[in-house]
């Protein structure tokens, strides 16, 4: 296996980041905070070809950005829209959100 390229080794080290940062947050939201990392660095991924290295560093320096507000000690909770929560529950990686079952 050849060794990563300093690209891909960027991207690695901000998904390690991410999901650092969502261990410093609340126990109650740290599932949500989970999904939303997972499921944006995984469609952000699939919407750029790993040849396009200028979207790919256009992604790199937006997710920094959002990774910069994230970290702020006063975010404690985190959005994950329905799409989310669907997308998790084939992926199935983390437990259930709190009140996510489908209502009747």
């Amino acid at each position: 296996m050849r060794p990563h390229s300093g690209l891909q080794k960027d991207v690695l080290n901000l998904y390690k980041r991410a999901l650092r940062i969502a261990r410093t947050k609340p126990v109650e939201t740290r599932a949500k905070f989970d999904i939303l990392i997972r499921y944006t660095f995984r469609t952000q991924a699939a919407s750029v070809n790993s040849r396009q290295i200028s979207g790919i560093e256009y992604l790199l320096r937006k997710g920094k950005r959002q990774l910069e507000t994230y970290e702020a000690p006063l975010v404690k909770d985190c959005y994950v829209s329905r799409e989310m929560k669907e997308w998790n529950e084939t992926f199935r990686r983390t437990p259930d959100l709190p009140n996510s079952k489908a209502r009747v």
